[in-house]
């Protein structure tokens, strides 16, 4: 009997397993998209995922920390202490990929959508005040240089980015009468992969490839033509003998 029962729970085991390592990862996305935001800024995290007929609870957990709220989307008003990692899952997903929150408290916050984007894709950059205040005189700086002036508020955009706009990057603009300054952000562009270049390891391999297939042929070729003058000087040595038939005695 209990020969029987290991190898079925082994098996139930294995099929449990198999099926959540199939099961596809939920997603967390913040809303709006930035995940740099100012204290007091209203967020909204929603969890995509699949979810079981009659079930659409939804399992979050913050720093690790399990949150007992069970709804597909929640909303905080940012303050510090919601900084941290957020992961969710649903009845029929796997655990999501972390998402970072980073609440911060100034009057002045850069905010991009991606800070590594790949050569040729756009950069977006917001000057967000706290609470939304009206901001002036807008600057833009990258490595300490101004790069975009506004007489008001509004974002910078590079419709196709270089190795060259990789840098920090911050803001600068009037609220008010106060002159003020948001922390930099160092945005990352990486260049285009070449489909056709192969690391060295890759190339070493291919090179002692090509060596061993031009060491078996280049073998191959002179056995076959050591056999062919064996033969040759077989056949010129070769004496033929004749027997007289019946018929001629």
């Amino acid at each position: 009997m209990w020969q029987l029962l290991l190898p079925t729970a082994l098996l139930l085991l294995v099929s449990a397993g198999t099926q959540a390592a199939d099961l596809p990862k939920a997603v967390v996305l913040l809303d709006p998209q930035w995940d740099r935001v100012l204290q007091d800024d209203t967020v909204t995290l929603k969890c995509q995922g699949d979810y079981a007929l009659g079930d659409s609870s939804t399992k979050w957990w913050h720093n690790g920390s399990f949150i007992s709220n069970q709804a597909s989307s929640f909303t905080i008003e940012a303050k510090v202490e919601d900084s941290g990692e957020y992961k969710c899952q649903t009845g029929l997903s796997a655990l999501s990929d972390p998402v970072h929150l980073e609440v911060h408290v100034d009057w002045l916050l850069l905010q991009a959508p991606q800070r590594v984007v790949k050569e040729g894709e756009p950069i977006w950059l917001r000057c967000h005040s706290w609470k939304n205040r009206p901001v002036h005189k807008v600057q833009y700086f990258q490595n300490g240089r101004g790069q975009m002036f506004y007489h008001w508020n509004s974002y910078f955009n590079i419709s196709k980015a270089t190795l060259e706009h990789s840098g920090s990057y911050f803001c600068r603009g009037l609220i008010g009468n106060k002159n003020e300054s948001s922390k930099a952000v160092d945005i990352t562009v990486k260049g285009l992969e070449n489909p056709l270049f192969f690391p060295p390891w890759h190339q070493i391999a291919l090179c002692l490839l090509l060596g061993l297939l031009f060491a078996v042929d280049t073998g191959l070729y002179f056995s076959v033509q050591r056999d062919l003058r064996s033969s040759k000087k077989d056949c010129r040595g070769a004496k033929v003998t004749w027997s007289q038939g019946s018929q001629d005695k």
